[in-house]
Order: structure tokens, then C-alpha cells, then sequence
């Protein structure tokens, strides 16, 4: 993402759940010149291969990508088709740096598609400058987060949660960000969450509830909380759903660092950032 920002090339990034259909679907709307892909994912005890997955989307597709390059994890080992797939741990070997190319503030960052429930999934189109200046205000007014802050969104690079704060907003506040492959369980248990911050001191870190509910159920006690040090930890931020009190408060198993609620709409002001207490 990041080395298509640079050179002024337009990505989207597609989840890896959907099925070969939903990607042909997107590479017709978005005709790419080129695909990457990993030759795996992991859901927790199993293994995804993604690569026949591709294979199929772009057989099944009116547009065909010129090139397809493929990062080989060593769980899987996928098979390049001659002339169109490339190795990319071949290709960065011999790669040189690129100068960063100047693009203007209207012009198109990424494409991302909505998941197509109501109907065919629509391209939403975000531009450089007006991206980049919404990212900047909202991590410091939202979030307050200060440059050399750690920064740690637990969500997906695949939905627009992912682009703002996983990728794109935290570098542009001087954050460093972290990237996770894993759940907030059963990787390899519920203490996952500690872990992350204890080993990388995360300041802030913004997730959804439905994740805190998870941990709650696998560590009512929470045992796995008072195995690690979080006191890096300043804020945790929510959204994406209903909060309800259960999971939350009144419980063993909540940090006692304040909770804020972020909303991704317009909401009456101070709803936006309603601030709820552990009461460990």
C-alpha cells in the first residue's frame, strides 16, 4: 500500500475471505494492472491458500491483470503460471529504490469496495490531500496521539477501519503503528491483546467491542490480564457497534485505563468521545 502511495499508483486491497467471484467482481471494476497476493493466510488452525483462489478470480474475469506477483509464506508453497506470476522475494532482491512521485491533492489514493450486499459492490474512491488531512485532525483530536506515540488499531487492512489506522493515519501523526495477524483469541490465547502491548509498549489502542467480549468469555477471570505490564497503555477506543455496559465494565477482566467511544458518523457533540472508566 504504502509503495503504491509512493509511486502514485492506485491500490485496493481486497479481503481475504471473500471468494473468487467477489474478487473477479472487483478486478473488472477496478481493471488493475497488476495483483499481489500472498500464497496463504492462517485462520487461527488452519491454513487458506489464496493463490487458487486468484487463479480462478482472473480466469473468471473480462479484465486481465498483466502481472501477478505472489509473496511464498512457508506454510504454503503456490505455483506460478509462466509469464504472468512472479516470486516477490525474486523481485525485491534485484529491486532499486524509486523516487517518491508527486501526485496532486485530488488525486486518487485507493479504491475500496463496499462488500456488495445490497447489490454490486461500489468502488469508494479516497483522494491524497483531503485523506490526509482528515487522518492528520482526527488522530490528534479524536485519538490525541503524539508523535512516538505507539499506535495500535486491531482491526483489518482489509476494511477502511485498516487504511486509516492501521496504515495511513498513525504515520502521518509520527506514530509507529503495529500490524497484527491474529485474533484477540486463540492466538494462541485470550492474553493475546497483553501480550502485543506489553512486548511493543502500545499506547493507544482502538478496537471493537466485539473483541473485548471474546476475551471476556475465554478469560472471565482475567487471568491472562495480570500475567503481562500494560501500563504503556493510555487510552482504548471502541466503535464500530453498540457498546453495551456487560462486556466492559463492572468486571475483573478491564484495564484501568479509560475507554472512549468513537463514532464513524456525525453525532451530537461530546456523544463522540464519551469517556467510560474501569472500575477494577
Amino acid at each position: 500500500m504504502l509503495g503504491c502511495a509512493r509511486i502514485g499508483a492506485v491500490h485496493c486491497v481486497v479481503f481475504g475471505g471473500f471468494a473468487a467471484h467477489e474478487l473477479a467482481v472487483r478486478i473488472d471494476d477496478a481493471e488493475p494492472k497488476a495483483v499481489i497476493t500472498a500464497s496463504c493466510g492462517i485462520e487461527i488452525n488452519r491454513v487458506i491458500e489464496y493463490k487458487p483462489l486468484v487463479d480462478k478470480a482472473i480466469e473468471q474475469a473480462a479484465h486481465k491483470p498483466e502481472h501477478c506477483i505472489v509473496y511464498q509464506r512457508p506454510e504454503v508453497k503456490a505455483q506460478l503460471q509462466s509469464g504472468r506470476d512472479w516470486d516477490w522475494s525474486q523481485l525485491m532482491a534485484k529491486a532499486q529504490p524509486e523516487q517518491p512521485v508527486p501526485v496532486k491533492s485530488t488525486d486518487p489514493l485507493y479504491i475500496l469496495y463496499t462488500s456488495g450486499t445490497t447489490g454490486k459492490p461500489k468502488g469508494v474512491v479516497r483522494d491524497n490531500g483531503g485523506h490526509a488531512v482528515a487522518l492528520s485532525y482526527s488522530m490528534k483530536l479524536v485519538y490525541d496521539a503524539n508523535p512516538g506515540d505507539v499506535y495500535w488499531a486491531a482491526s483489518d487492512v482489509g476494511w477502511v477501519v485498516g487504511h486509516s489506522y492501521i496504515v495511513y493515519g498513525p504515520l502521518f501523526a509520527g506514530c509507529t503503528t503495529i500490524l497484527y495477524e491474529g485474533k484477540p483469541v486463540k492466538t494462541p490465547d485470550a492474553g493475546a491483546f497483553w501480550r502485543v502491548v506489553q512486548e511493543h509498549q502500545v499506547n493507544l489502542l482502538f478496537t471493537a467491542p466485539t473483541a473485548f467480549r471474546a476475551v471476556r468469555k475465554e478469560d472471565p477471570e482475567a487471568d491472562h490480564l495480570g500475567q503481562y505490564d500494560i501500563s504503556s497503555l493510555k487510552r482504548i477506543f471502541l466503535a464500530g457497534e453498540r457498546l453495551d455496559p456487560l462486556p466492559m465494565t463492572g468486571s475483573a477482566s478491564t484495564p484501568t485505563c479509560p475507554f472512549l467511544i468513537t463514532g464513524g458518523k456525525p453525532k451530537p457533540a461530546g456523544q463522540s468521545a464519551a469517556i467510560r472508566w474501569a472500575s477494577k
